[in-house]
């Protein structure tokens, strides 16, 4: 995500802090510098024109001028600026007043409605709330099977109507969500192209029956300045409320990003950032910022900690560090937690500095599996006392996980130190287990 626009900023930063002063003059080359970096990222040119002329206007200030160094005052002013520039503060949805609350997921074939639709209930359902989905495609074939095998694989409740027209079968969900409890139905209807007047038509018909609190635009931000005229186009026809960015991950450029808000009017309210359904998240403009800064995301990644650690696991197990005597079960659970956080390649370009320090360097979530299997291969008496595991066990185990014994050698030695590490920690009573990521014991 974001990761050659952030490459070559870093790139630029670094050029900078050799300077003195910024003055109105080496302002303005190193903008010039900006621009030819947000145009080789995509950004829609009148964007990027106009961001930087805001840049300019407040980079030559004299409060400014009186900071402390040319990289930090351009840093800060960026920052503030592409944080507006993405649309400034992240909005919850709308709810409406009467049950069930409507949400309208529109956009092209292909940019990823249906599956956005059920990781936006997963979504919904993790905060609380009791979503249905509406299976209103009714011109791609299997759009309807699509979203039933999404509901059934995500516990999520999906209302199909078969041979009836779009209007109908959401109607009809409506009707269902209501009776049923559900509080929140979530519409997912027919890709389409803006100048397809029939579709266009179908889609104000729902929105005129339905009273939707949300509409939201799903747009592939793999194909850049399409996306963003396409967001436009239906703003200008149905008053869309937002963006639902979709591959994230895979858009290394970013342009898209960057654009939609200002074309089209409509920030973006999430991002998919993978293929998985819990992989999803809300797009808040000032961590978007940091990250486009490479200046990481420490409250996102808090997040996905609380969502996916167990505290009371955690106490447990800082007892045990305490006295350094965890296991290799301890370690397989804390493996497998950090596992539900999401891929590591992208849990670490939200730790400040790390993308930096880590470039070059391939982080493979593989390597995780293959301790998993490591571990999974021993019996649970090996798991709780590593000790006894002699040459023969250990050829066992590697056979077992399909791995060396040198990868098991490896793991256990690793582990063996941290052990060792964990009892030196633990023997300090003021010293590093006060700065655990533990609850104290």
């Amino acid at each position: 995500m974001f990761g050659e626009l952030t490459e070559k900023l870093e790139g630029f930063f670094s050029g900078l802090k050799g300077r003195g002063k910024l003055t109105e003059d080496n302002v303005r080359e190193s903008l010039r510098d900006v621009r030819r970096i947000l145009l080789e990222a995509d950004v829609n040119f009148a964007v990027a024109r106009d961001f930087l002329k805001r840049v300019e206007e407040k980079a030559v200030g004299v409060d400014v001028l009186k900071s402390v160094t040319p990289a930090q005052q351009v840093i800060k002013i960026l920052h503030d600026e592409l944080t507006e520039l993405l649309g400034g503060n992240f909005r919850p949805l709308k709810r409406s007043k009467e049950t069930p609350t409507v949400i309208m997921m529109v956009g092209l074939q292909g940019s990823g409605k249906t599956t956005t639709t059920g990781k936006l209930g997963h979504y919904l359902r993790s905060h609380g709330m009791r979503p249905m989905l509406a299976a209103c495609d009714m011109q791609r074939p299997a759009a309807i099977d699509q979203l039933e095998r999404i509901g059934e694989q995500s516990s999520l409740t999906v209302h199909a109507k078969r041979g009836v027209s779009a209007l109908e079968a959401a109607l009809a969900a409506k009707e269902a969500a209501r009776l049923g409890g559900q509080d929140t139905l979530i519409v997912d209807t027919a890709g389409r192209l803006h100048v397809d007047e029939e579709l266009m038509n179908e889609l104000r018909d729902l929105r005129d029956q339905l009273h939707p609190s949300e509409i939201l635009f799903v747009a592939d931000g793999m194909t850049g300045q399409d996306a963003v005229n396409s967001a436009k186009a239906f703003t200008e026809q149905l008053d869309i409320t937002g963006v639902v960015m979709t591959k994230l991950d895979g858009d290394a450029r970013g342009g898209a990003a960057l654009s939609v808000r200002e074309v089209s009017g409509a920030p973006i309210r999430f991002a998919g950032i993978g293929e998985k359904i819990e992989e999803f998240e809300e797009f808040h403009p000032d961590r978007m910022a940091n990250r486009i800064l490479g200046l990481g995301d420490v409250v996102t990644l808090v997040e996905k900690a609380q969502a996916s650690l167990d505290l009371e696991q955690a106490e447990k197990l800082a007892k045990k560090l305490k006295k350094a005597d965890f296991d290799l079960e301890d370690f397989l659970g804390q493996l497998r937690q950090v596992s539900n956080m999401g891929p590591l390649e992208g849990l670490m370009k939200l730790i400040p500095g790390a993308g930096k320090a880590l470039k070059g360097v391939e982080i493979d979530d593989r390597e995780i599996k293959r301790t998993e299997a490591i571990i999974l291969s021993m019996t649970p008496e090996e798991r709780r006392k590593p000790g006894m595991l002699n040459g023969s066990r250990r050829r066992r185990i590697a056979m077992g996980s399909g791995t060396s014994v040198q990868d098991v050698n490896r793991l256990l030695n690793q582990f063996d130190q941290m052990r060792k590490l964990f009892k030196k920690m633990g023997g300090n009573k003021k010293g590093l287990m006060r700065g655990m990521p533990f609850p104290p014991a």
